[in-house]
Order: C-alpha cells, then structure tokens, then sequence
C-alpha cells in the first residue's frame, strides 16, 4: 500500500517490507535410549517466536487452539460471553474486545508459526475526545470511538497514532534485526522451553545432568517447523514440562 510504512497494521492485514518465514529450522538433540529431546539448537527466528507466544491475549490463544481444546474451563468463559445476549452487556462494553482482543504491534520479521487471527475492528485504533477546546479532555484515551469523555461527555471519535517505541530503531535497518533477540548466536531450548545462548560449557553441565557418559549415542534430528507444529507447540507450552519431546517425537499433542 503506498505510503505505508514498514510494520503499520492496516485493516487486520500486516504490510511489511519484509517477509517473514513459514517455516523455521531448528535441529533436536535426542537420546533414542529415553525417547526424550535433550534440547534444541535454534536460531533467533525460534527464539522470536517462543518470546512472541507471552504477547498473546488469553482470548487469542483459546481462538488458536479453538474452545473445545483449551486446558481448564477457559474455553467454557469463552463461549459464555459469546452466548451472551448484548441485552445484559453495558452498553459501553464491546464484546468483541475479549473475544477478539487486539494483538501487539510486533514486530512483523517474527515467523508465521501460527494461523492469523483478526482483531476487533473497534480496538485497531485510539480515540480522543473530539472537543479539542479543554486541556483535561486530552488526557482521555479510549479503543473504541463510541466512548464518551468522562469530562465534558462529548464522543471519543478523534483517531490517534500510536508510535511504536522501536521506531528510532527501525528508522536505520542496517542495524535493526527486528523482532526481540540478537541473531549472533545459536541459541540451546530445553524441552520445558528454558532458553539460553548456546555454549559449551552450557552443553557440557547438560550432559552431565542427563547422566549422559557417551554423546555418541545420541542423535541429531533436524526438523522444519510449520504452522501445524506451531499450534500444537503452544497447545503443549500451556499443558507439559516436556513440550519439544510431547510435539516433535510423542503422540500426546498430535492430533
């Protein structure tokens, strides 16, 4: 779209001049004796997408892993307030703003690992009040533009621009990787998603606390991860303490 800048969200759409991956490399160290992933060596891409995972709204992530599938009874909340009849909410209130809350602007060189979710249309924006003539009205922000200012009572239809707090950085993209970690080095996953950088020393204590007396046992699996590993990735994130062994080697989240 012309005239747009890199990263903006426009009508639910991310318009980008980078493109971020569908899938992403990740190599599984394995001890075929236990049948249970040691850990995984990745690159900032995985590491991006893991820490991305924290930005999601509750109501987002029962939405990727659909109602049914949600561990404990936030699935049954869910479905409550979509039941609801509007008769019994404030008028005020927009559903759509827990069903469908608004997700982060992130960074949009984190990989596609998970299906699009669209956001409430009413929470894309802020609004001001739109009588501009009172200081005090000013310090009112609202999502949606069919609030009232709490000051004078006037509509909140005025839109305003959000600014990204990496925008100075985006400004020079020579030295802006984008997304949340540094790409200089591989980074070791647990199977219960502890992330460090990688390092020998890391690997040896490792070995050592798996009783592990010969590395040459072990195997090396080297896995592209997809939309579809993603999903069940999130959904193991929430239930196991052994999400990598649970989603690229068990049975326990395959379906």
């Amino acid at each position: 779209m012309e005239g747009t800048p890199p990263g903006v969200i426009v009508s639910g759409e991310v318009i980008s001049g980078r493109f971020p991956a569908k899938t992403v490399s990740l190599k599984l160290l394995v001890d075929p004796k236990s049948q249970k992933v040691l850990f995984a060596e990745g690159g900032k891409d995985f590491v991006d997408f893991l820490f991305n995972i924290l930005s999601f709204p509750v109501g987002t992530v029962i939405r990727l892993l659909t109602k049914k599938e949600m561990v404990g009874s936030l699935g049954n909340l869910y479905e409550s307030i979509e039941t609801l009849s509007d008769d019994y909410m404030q008028k005020t209130a927009n559903k759509d703003t827990l069903l469908k809350p608004v997700i982060g602007t992130n960074d949009s060189t984190v990989p596609l690992l998970l299906p699009h979710m669209e956001s409430s249309s009413t929470s894309n924006n802020l609004y001001r009040c739109s009588y501009s003539q009172s200081i005090t009205c000013r310090n009112y922000i609202s999502y949606d533009p069919r609030s009232t200012c709490p000051n004078c009572g006037s509509a909140m239809t005025l839109a305003v621009i959000l600014v990204n707090p990496n925008t100075a950085a985006n400004a020079n993209p020579a030295t802006n990787e984008g997304g949340y970690v540094k790409g200089v080095v591989t980074y070791m996953v647990m199977d219960d998603l502890v992330v460090r950088p990688m390092s020998t020393i890391s690997s040896i204590t490792l070995m050592n606390k798996f009783n592990i007396k010969d590395i040459g046992v072990l195997e090396e699996k080297v896995i592209d991860m997809g939309m579809d590993q993603g999903v069940k990735l999130l959904k193991a994130a929430l239930q196991s303490k052994t999400v990598l062994t649970d989603v690229f080697l068990g049975k326990k989240f395959s379906k």
